[in-house]
């Protein structure tokens, strides 16, 4: 999910963003981790958006973090992101999309796009997912949410698959937080920057490269 971003033609820098993502958020502020790492990599140069109908995730956290990496030109780049976690969850008619701006010898931008889950019956699976988020517009209900947790005690004793902070990740402890036992969201559309999960099954998968901009909204 991420790339390097190194000297020569811009064309190296071209990256196809594979893995697709969705996020939830209550509506209240998330206070930021100083000095976090949202994601145990360094990110790539572009955002991408994701587009799905609907999102049931099971054991929602949520915490403050700074998604770090490079932009395109190579400078060093950081980005506040809102991380959500969920121990599973299903993505029914997901769409994503990621432009790379003025590719050589096109001399156009390029966009990726893939589709998955399209059949409700048959929705994208994942496990352990974590998404790195900027923005996010949905309809959202949660269950038995907690607001104000600190992010050091988001993992629930009394709910064994339930999960805390990214591992392999750093972030404030003290921080603000929040966590549920599960997330519903419809309509979602949104902006990230990275995901990572223990495992994704993505059905009936589509993915088209097209000239010119061409996203999911």
């Amino acid at each position: 999910m991420s790339s390097q971003v190194r000297g020569g033609t811009r064309w190296k820098r071209f990256a196809l963003v594979m893995v697709p993502s969705v996020a939830a958020t209550a509506a209240v502020g998330i206070g930021l981790a100083q000095g976090a790492l949202a994601a145990s990599f360094s990110v790539s140069g572009q955002s991408f958006k994701v587009r799905a109908d609907r999102l049931e995730g099971q054991d929602f956290v949520q915490y403050g973090s700074v998604a770090v990496g490079k932009d395109l030109e190579g400078k060093e780049a950081a980005h506040a992101v809102a991380v959500s976690g969920f121990s599973s969850a299903t993505i029914t008619n997901m769409c994503q999309s990621v432009v790379t701006p003025k590719v050589p010898f096109i001399n156009k931008p390029v966009s990726l796009k893939l589709s998955a889950g399209t059949n409700p019956k048959n929705p994208v699976e994942a496990t352990n997912l974590y998404l790195d988020i900027s923005e996010l517009d949905a309809d959202a209900e949660f269950r038995n949410i907690d607001i104000g947790v600190a992010a050091g005690s988001l993992k629930k004793e009394n709910r064994p698959n339930s999960i805390g902070i990214q591992p392999g990740t750093q972030a404030n402890g003290a921080g603000f937080a929040q966590r549920a036992d599960s997330a519903v969201l419809t309509g979602v559309k949104q902006t990230a920057w990275a995901t990572t999960a223990g495992t994704f099954k993505l059905s009936d998968l589509k993915l088209r490269l097209h000239t010119g901009v061409e996203e999911c909204y």
